[in-house]
């Protein structure tokens, strides 16, 4: 067992399972929640997970393919993908590559908030680009949602990582991500409204 990351509530290590090389998820005990409580919230979030995962597949957005998941021990076995985030790309990649990845990422996210799907956790680390594409991974903080707010949010989050992230990259990218959210998702506009919303209040709650 490799580990390759240990997360607040996860932990995420590499594996067999059926002679195939699989990353699996667990989501680990917490020890100041009562024992129940914490079986009751490991087994839901487990199986919201594996449902928005599901749920993005088919609509079009790739994730990992779900092999198993073991709900006595909160386990999501999944495909292991081979390949590099897009944080890795877009640090390194030419303009034409930046512009063609950021429009593709704005119509992915464009057709999980068509599906009622907001990822939760929106940011280049959690996009991994392989050969069949760009997959989403980390559906963890994820929600079944067609609120504009909550899309706003998602959308908000993924901005405020690509501001952080990648600086001097961050009006390329965006406007580029902009214009393939537009493309896929029609009420795009309302959303974007709502961004501009958020960012708002948030420079307000910083006076």
């Amino acid at each position: 067992m490799e580990i390759v990351k240990r997360g607040a509530e996860a932990i995420l290590y590499l594996d067999k399972y059926d002679g195939q090389r699989v990353l699996v998820k667990e989501r680990v005990k917490k020890k100041y929640r009562i024992a129940q409580l914490d079986e009751r919230i490991r087994k839901s979030r487990t199986r919201k997970e594996v449902k928005l995962m599901t749920a993005a597949r088919s609509c079009g957005v790739v994730t990992p393919k779900i092999l198993d998941v073991d709900d006595k021990n909160h386990k999501i076995i999944m495909e292991y993908v081979d390949g590099f985030t897009v944080k890795d790309l877009l640090n390194s990649a030419d303009k034409k590559t930046v512009v063609s990845v950021a429009k593709e990422v704005g119509k992915l996210v464009g057709k999980l908030h068509n599906a009622g799907v907001i990822h939760g956790d929106l940011t280049t680390s959690n996009m991994i680009l392989s050969k069949e594409g760009i997959y989403f991974i980390d559906f963890g903080l994820g929600e079944f949602s067609s609120k504009i707010e909550e899309q706003g949010v998602d959308l908000n989050l993924l901005e405020e990582a690509l501001k952080s992230t990648h600086f001097k990259l961050f009006k390329l990218c965006w406007s580029n991500i902009v214009k393939g959210y537009k493309q896929e998702y029609k009420f795009a506009d309302k959303v974007l409204e709502k961004v501009d919303e958020i960012e708002k209040r948030a420079r307000y709650a910083k006076r």
